[in-house]
């Protein structure tokens, strides 16, 4: 019974993200199936073990916000969405527009992070190869890494999370799967089945295309069940700076030294958080379509842990002064 169960849930959860994809990503469907308190009837002996089906098939140990219950915009958050979440006691704090299709520029990373951890080993070598070598598109954020350089994929992970590479993503993208198209419906499929259903990816890096967004609460879904479940993610937000010793394709040692981009963890950075707060890390992510994002996991006053997200701020320093404000609140 439940098995079956399950499969009922992930039916509903993939159901829901084909509408959804059929929809497009336009002004116009910005209010997407948002009501995660379904009450569907299933069947006679499943009803007889339980009242109704209601959210099973959202990942477990999260926070559940009917789109009725978010918060009227603060005129301090004037982003575009803007979510807090306390992890402990699976509460929102705060929450406005958490349901709009958004465009995650490299926050996308984490979704990554996510497939590669659940798919790959991290100690597999990563064979750079030709496309992960010679991205062109104007602003891509590179780490350097040339073809036929062999990489282990616990340090493409750092080169990619905090460091943000583009290139990171490629290959560990073609790594998994073989190819970016075929990593991203799997990127696709492992959303569906945490239950969010406002997404879709086309690359695992998050350089701009019509056709790749993302929501708020999609977001916290898949970042919490990595800071969940796997500890190595919180090694890799945690770090300021890393540096990725590798070979080339003759042998040769290489070595690359990357910071993070997230302001937060960088000692020659300003920002700073609320007193009593203290940062973990997270994952940024800016595009000249989708403004400046972050993420974020960090402990507050209480000793609580806390996930926080700003996406499509105005500016990187709008986006600092804003997610101040959100952790001042834990």
């Amino acid at each position: 019974m439940y098995c079956r169960r399950k499969l009922f849930h992930r039916f509903i959860a993939l159901f829901t993200v084909s509408v959804i994809l059929l929809s497009g990503c336009t002004e116009a469907s910005d209010k997407l199936f948002t009501d995660y308190n379904l009450n569907i009837p299933v069947n006679a002996e499943l009803m007889a073990s339980t009242e109704w089906y209601s959210q099973d098939y959202l990942s477990e140990n999260v926070c559940v916000i009917p789109e009725n219950k978010q918060k009227k915009k603060d005129t301090n958050l004037p982003a575009d969405a803007a979510l807090l979440i306390n992890t402990k006691t699976n509460e929102m704090l705060y929450a406005h527009d958490i349901y709009k299709r958004l465009y995650p520029a490299s926050v996308t990373k984490i979704v990554t992070a996510f497939v590669a951890l659940k798919y790959g080993k991290l100690d597999d070598i990563v064979t750079i190869s030709y496309n992960a070598s010679h991205i062109t598109e104007y602003g891509a954020k590179l780490c350097g890494f040339s073809e036929g350089d062999k990489v282990r994929l616990d340090k493409l992970l750092y080169a990619l999370i905090v460091y943000s590479g583009n290139d990171a993503g490629i290959a560990v993208a073609e790594h998994i799967s073989g190819s970016v198209e075929v990593f991203s419906e799997l990127m696709n499929k492992e959303m569906a089945e945490l239950g969010a259903s406002g997404s879709h990816f086309t690359n695992p890096h998050g350089l701009h295309d019509d056709n790749h967004y993302t929501t708020a609460y999609d977001l916290y879904l898949v970042f919490n069940k990595l800071v969940s479940d796997y500890p190595e993610f919180i090694d890799i937000i945690d770090r300021g700076s890393v540096k990725i010793k590798f070979k080339d394709a003759n042998g040769n040692k290489k070595e690359l030294y990357f910071t993070s981009t997230v302001k937060y963890k960088t000692e020659t950075e300003t920002e700073v958080p609320p007193e009593g707060v203290t940062v973990t890390g997270g994952k940024t992510g800016t595009t000249m379509m989708a403004g400046s994002n972050l993420i974020l996991y960090s402990t507050g006053p209480d000793g609580n842990n806390y996930i926080s997200v700003i996406m499509h701020a105005s500016d990187v320093y709008s986006l600092y002064r804003q997610m101040n404000y959100l952790l001042d609140m834990e």
